[in-house]
């Protein structure tokens, strides 16, 4: 493992301030010895009411896998403690079926690749679905019967989405360029 790309992995996750021990060692027990061939950190607090709910997604690409860690605030026991709750997943690259890397761009009639405003990546590698359902119709507008239902099945493994209000500019470019490298590394 590249001790510059770890550091750099490191200086992201303290950036963030969010447990960042927690975080590293989480991310960092899933990667093992395996090379760091890219990252991105996620960070995103959500605000409810009066309380702050935070969130750090971490996106590690190695040679052989995407490491995905996630690390949420959780309901604490009522004793007064804060609480996170942190998982890894490991997806073998082989495993991934689609990477969709999206760019918005501000002004279009003026493209220009520096343009991005706000980007987001979808990878799939059929772990989680979701289905919709509705019911099922005909062209018949005067037809009762039973025609029973019709849906689409989605994967919904996992979005990342960045803007430059929310994240800023170097955060989006490092999405826009993770998810290139992720689509090289699996297709």
């Amino acid at each position: 493992m590249s001790t510059s790309t770890v550091e750099a992995l490191r200086t992201e996750i303290q950036t963030c301030g969010y447990f960042p021990e927690l975080v590293e060692d989480s991310v960092l027990l899933s990667v093992a010895d395996e090379e760091i061939v890219d990252f991105v950190v996620h960070h995103e607090p959500t605000f409810s009411h009066d309380q702050v709910h935070r969130h750090v997604t971490i996106l590690v690409l190695t040679p052989t896998r995407l490491i995905i860690g996630h690390t949420d605030d959780h309901p604490s026991e009522g004793d007064g403690h804060s609480q996170a709750a942190t998982s890894t997943e490991a997806v073998p690259l082989r495993s991934v079926d689609t990477v969709t890397v999206t760019r918005v761009l501000a002004d279009p009639a003026q493209y220009q690749r520096t343009g991005v405003v706000e980007a987001w990546l979808t990878v799939n590698w059929g772990s989680l679905r979701r289905l919709d359902l509705e019911p099922a119709t005909c062209a018949d507008p005067s037809c009762e019967a039973d025609h029973g239902f019709s849906g689409t099945l989605v994967g919904d493994d996992l979005v990342v989405r960045m803007s430059t209000a929310a994240d800023d500019k170097a955060h989006v470019d490092r999405l826009v360029s993770f998810g290139t490298r992720l689509q090289r590394a699996t297709s």
